[in-house]
């Protein structure tokens, strides 16, 4: 099987087919969850942009889906969101897209960079708790 972040990676650089960010998480982990990929890619379709309209960040609500899926409880994605909060200021898809733009950080690079940490985290905390 392949490593979660080198699919992730070939995921954000696939050109043919746009996966937001809710759907690099969820598709990277569909076998975990019992999912195929194509399902996987149909449930975070509009979860993108912030739910497409800059609310919560879809790499969150990706990580918070597989979290949920994967059996974790309420403390372990109150903890999540607690320490994305505490790194970045904030959950929503606007205000992180804008401080990273401010900062002189390309969107696709910003966005990138948040899948990959939250799809870190989501490995951290199964391999936690093995």
């Amino acid at each position: 099987m392949m490593e979660h972040m080198e699919k992730a990676r070939q995921l954000r650089a696939c050109t043919d087919i746009h996966y937001n960010c809710a759907q690099s998480l969820l598709v990277t982990f569909a076998e975990e969850m019992g999912l195929s990929e194509e399902q996987a890619y149909a449930l975070g379709a509009h979860f993108g942009s912030g739910m497409r309209h800059g609310s919560t960040c879809g790499a969150i609500t990706g990580a918070l889906m597989v979290l949920g899926m994967l059996g974790y409880d309420e403390a372990t994605a109150t903890s999540l969101l607690r320490t994305v909060r505490e790194g970045h200021g904030a959950l929503d898809c606007a205000t992180l897209l804008r401080t990273s733009h401010e900062a002189g950080i390309p969107r696709k690079q910003h966005c990138d960079g948040i899948v990959f940490e939250m799809l870190a985290a989501v490995e951290a905390i199964i391999a936690a708790n093995k």
